[in-house]
């Protein structure tokens, strides 16, 4: 099974500038997450976007790096059943031409 999160957008406060540090920007999250389902082995989507939130609202990641890799590892930890893991944060408003994010993909 796949689970495909699209387009999870919320404020949070990251970032290394003096300016992203002092008020919350716009994120995006977009994510794919595959593991081996059964009845017992069931992922909650729900939880997972909680799980996100929580973890860059709490964390206040001055790097996107850190922020993806403490993403993935609250997911893994939560989740061990994940075989693999794609996560990109999109930052829409820092720039004024256009959006940057960072990605990567994990197999476990």
């Amino acid at each position: 099974m796949t689970i495909h999160i699209e387009a999870l957008a919320f404020d949070v406060i990251v970032g290394l500038l003096d300016f992203e540090r002092d008020r919350p920007q716009r994120v995006i999250i977009d994510l794919e997450a595959s593991y081996d389902y059964t009845d017992e082995n069931f992922i909650d989507y729900a939880d997972m976007v909680f799980l996100i939130q929580n973890e860059l609202k709490e964390k206040r990641y001055k790097l996107l790096e850190e922020a993806l890799l403490g993403v993935k590892n609250i997911l893994y930890a939560t989740y061990p059943q994940l075989k693999t893991l794609t996560l990109k944060i999109s930052k829409p408003n820092i720039l004024p031409d256009c959006s940057v994010a960072l990605s990567n993909r994990w197999k476990f």
